[in-house]
Formats: structure tokens, C-alpha cells, sequence
């Protein structure tokens, strides 16, 4: 049965490929183009760019005016993508993303969603329990540092610039970038020096 509805599957979208070619909408190339970027999209993408906001202040205040085109900028294309916005954690707030409605994730910048943002349990409790959500990650937050949640939708997409770790001044890019982790980037940790 299995095989029967991957068959399937593969007839529908070689069938839905050239619907869209016959329509003008998308040549083979660019879908095949398109796949591609999205297959090379990873969470090492995204802690490419929080280590240059790190290092860059003025590529720290454009990213965060305008994710998308900031990200175009070096590189990673958001054609067909939602909007990029990207929150900025300080000692006295701390972001933390979720999709309340299914798992709308920025994929352009950090690749497919983990299964956990997926959950139910996870959607519920970020915006139920946040503090208690992410102490179950090791993430401990200060008592007076607030937590908002912010809700990544099917037209607006967030990632999380998290705070530098202390005792990293004078790291290069490379070095920083290897200390941010996927949970870093929606808020569930925070990174830290070895």
C-alpha cells in the first residue's frame, strides 16, 4: 500500500509541475531551483546570521529593521517566502517563537521545522507556560527578564536574535556561529560559552 500512494503522490506532483508550467507560473527549472534552496536552508543558515549580528552592528540594525531583505542581502533568498522578522532578546526581554495554528517556521533561514515545534504540547504550552516550557529545556531566566511570545504565522515569519554570550568579545564569526543552536533562534535556549 505504501509504494501504491507513493506512486501516487509522485503522479500528483509531476502533474501539479506541469500544470504550473503550463500556466506560465514556474518552469521546471525554477521549482527544481527552488527545492534545492529549501533543501540547503539549516539552523547552521541562521547561526551564519545571528554571529554576523553579533559581530556587525550595522548589520545587526538593518537585520532587525528588515529581516528579508537583510538575509537577501547575503544571499538566502525569500522570493515566495513571508516577511522575516527578526526579535531581538535583551537581559530584560526574552523572545520565545511558536506557531499556535500548525508550523510555520522560517525555513528560509533555519530549514524544515523540528518535530517538537510541531506538537501540540509545544504550541500549548509556549503560550500557556513559557517560563515553565523552556526551564524544561535548561533555560533559566532571571526573574525580572519578561518573556513574550510571539505568534510566527502563514504571513509573518520570526526568528530570534538571542543575547552574545559573555566571554566571547574578540570570537570570530565561525567561532560564534558554532555556538548558536536551533532553540537559540526561537528562544527555547539561549547560547553559551564553552
Amino acid at each position: 500500500m505504501s509504494a501504491l500512494l507513493d506512486t501516487d503522490g509522485e503522479a500528483l506532483l509531476g502533474a501539479l509541475r506541469g500544470l504550473l508550467a503550463a500556466k506560465g507560473l514556474a518552469t521546471p527549472a525554477e521549482v527544481a531551483e527552488r527545492l534545492a534552496l529549501t533543501e540547503r536552508a539549516s539552523p547552521a543558515q541562521g547561526a551564519r546570521i545571528v554571529a554576523k549580528a553579533w559581530t556587525d552592528p550595522e548589520f545587526r540594525a538593518r537585520l532587525l529593521a528588515d529581516g528579508t531583505a537583510t538575509v537577501e542581502a547575503l544571499g538566502i533568498p525569500m522570493r515566495g517566502a513571508p516577511p522575516l522578522g527578526v526579535l531581538e532578546n535583551t537581559a530584560a526581554l526574552h523572545h520565545l517563537v511558536v506557531c499556535t495554528l500548525c508550523s510555520c517556521y522560517p525555513r528560509a533561514v533555519l530549514g524544515y521545522p523540528p518535530f517538537w515545534f510541531k506538537s501540540a504540547g509545544y504550541r500549548a504550552r509556549a503560550v500557556r507556560d513559557p517560563r515553565g516550557l523552556i526551564a524544561e529545556w535548561g533555560t533559566v531566566l532571571p526573574a525580572g527578564t519578561a518573556i513574550r511570545v510571539v505568534d510566527s504565522t502563514a504571513d509573518y515569519r520570526w526568528m530570534v536574535l538571542p543575547l552574545r554570550p559573555a566571554g566571547t568579545d574578540g570570537w570570530t564569526e565561525a567561532a560564534l556561529a558554532a555556538l548558536v543552536r536551533e532553540g537559540d533562534m526561537v528562544g527555547v535556549t539561549v547560547p553559551v560559552a564553552p
